[in-house]
């Protein structure tokens, strides 16, 4: 038997020393791609994650914003070459 959870979920980013630069809280409803999508108008670089990012959109739309999306690679995705 499946109950229904309520929660939320904590989304952080942070630099490579720890600092934190954003925190942003959401309901667990809400794609985690969003509220990301939020916090990097501010922010440029890197942007490192797991494989629950990747999307072609929301790469792009970072992109726009001068963040390149680093992410492991799902199995059925071939590799991208990235840019030194």
């Amino acid at each position: 038997m499946m109950g229904w959870f309520y929660g939320f979920k904590l989304h952080l980013i942070i630099n490579d020393k720890g600092g934190i630069l954003s925190v942003k809280i959401t309901t667990t409803n809400v794609d985690d791609r969003k509220p990301v999508s939020e916090m990097m108008d501010e922010l440029c670089g890197c942007l490192y994650g797991d494989k629950g990012y990747i999307s072609g959109l929301f790469e792009w739309e970072l992109a726009d914003k001068g963040v390149i999306l680093i992410t492991g690679v799902k199995k059925n995705i071939k590799p991208k070459v990235m840019k030194l």
